[in-house]
């Protein structure tokens, strides 16, 4: 139900207008909130009070009130006086409770449909039956699935849904411990740059305001409900494989994963196979510090021998040296495309053997 910070507060509003002590107590007679040190046991009270009909009751100088949600008994209001005036406020009080208890609801029961889209849980039928009582439209959406470092705690989503949660399009919700995750309504952003400022900014307020290091990843749009949970998938996987093959980035969109995407879903066994085809049973030797940095380098420049070259401060020969030992050791010329091609994927399909066995196949720095 709502939340006892929400309800004190509540309480202690109605108290300064009315001048009147109040106290909350759910339907087992448990006080929730109150703005008065209770000393009296009210338990027993309270109970028989819910049980019976009487929708308000006075008792030991104090009026008692039914608050109903969905014709059901969900808390008990104790105003703290028995004047006219009292039972007044208490039944404007219980108005006030009530709406407050009933846009609860319907915000939870929104946020549980929300989660069973995402999970996959809903026969499409009832998703659009639901849909529209919750007044949800069908329009273009993408999930954000914002991965916190360590676990989460109530500050980190409170601080999405600042951001997020006050518009009716947007979706904030969790399905785990580590997880937050944004259905984001995209029809006011027409691009992947826009996108990718919607998970840029996620990140940056994660560091700012929270103090804590997060990965976004994100799915591909999607305009169908049921196509909500495609969407969430591809954000997961944007997330796992952005941790292999693109370590360095803090936000990864699964349309951007290229290669990477189907070397993540390649069998254990066939990737051990391929590795021993191209390197041998010599792995570790190939991957010198040297050796790491000038193969990066140089594919960072498209293999742009002079480029490269500058770059790493070295004299063109000596480059070309490194480059042919290089070939020499594992028989692929990686200045040709073909086998730059191949090595490429190699070191992909190495850095996804690491992460999957958790150790580090090659040596060097800034390789996983």
């Amino acid at each position: 139900m709502l939340s006892i910070h929400k309800i004190q507060i509540t309480l202690e509003e109605m108290k300064d207008i009315s001048r009147l002590d109040m106290a909350l107590y759910n339907e087992r007679g448990k006080l929730v909130a109150a703005t008065f040190d209770q000393k009296e046991d009210l338990e027993e009270a309270v109970v028989n009070f819910a049980e019976s009909m009487a929708e308000s009751q006075m008792l030991a100088g104090s009026h008692f009130f039914k608050v109903l949600v969905d014709d059901e008994v969900a808390y008990i209001l104790l105003v703290k006086s028995s004047t006219e005036e009292a039972y007044m406020v208490g039944k404007l009080a219980v108005c006030q409770i009530r709406n407050l208890a009933e846009a609860y609801r319907e915000q939870f029961d929104r946020n549980n449909f929300i989660q069973n889209i995402l999970l996959g849980n809903m026969l499409v039928v009832d998703m659009y039956n639901k849909a529209r009582k919750f007044h949800i439209e069908q329009t273009e959406r993408v999930v954000y699935v914002v991965e916190v470092e360590g676990k989460k705690d109530t500050a980190i989503m409170e601080l999405v849904r600042g951001m997020f949660g006050s518009s009716t399009k947007d979706f904030v919700t969790e399905v785990d411990e580590q997880n937050i995750i944004l259905v984001k309504d995209v029809r006011e952003l027409p691009d992947e740059a826009a996108l990718a400022s919607v998970a840029k900014m996620l990140a940056d307020n994660m560091h700012s305001e929270a103090m804590v290091r997060v990965r976004v990843g994100y799915g591909n749009r999607v305009v169908n409900l049921q196509d909500i949970s495609r969407s969430y998938q591809e954000a997961k996987m944007a997330i796992e494989v952005g941790k292999i093959f693109y370590a360095d980035m803090e936000t990864v969109s699964y349309s951007k994963l290229g290669i990477g995407r189907l070397i993540y879903q390649i069998p254990m066994s066939l990737c051990e196979m391929f590795i021993r085809e191209v390197f041998g049973e010599d792995i570790p030797k190939i991957f010198t510090e040297e050796n790491v940095v000038t193969i990066q380098k140089f594919f960072e420049n498209n293999l742009n021998i002079s480029e490269t070259a500058r770059q790493l401060y070295v004299h063109r020969n000596t480059l070309v040296y490194r480059l042919e030992r290089l070939e020499k050791a594992i028989g692929l010329d990686i200045r040709r495309f073909d086998d730059a091609m191949t090595f490429k994927i190699a070191m992909m399909v190495l850095s996804h053997m690491s992460y999957q066995q958790g150790t580090n196949l090659m040596r060097g720095p800034d390789v996983d």
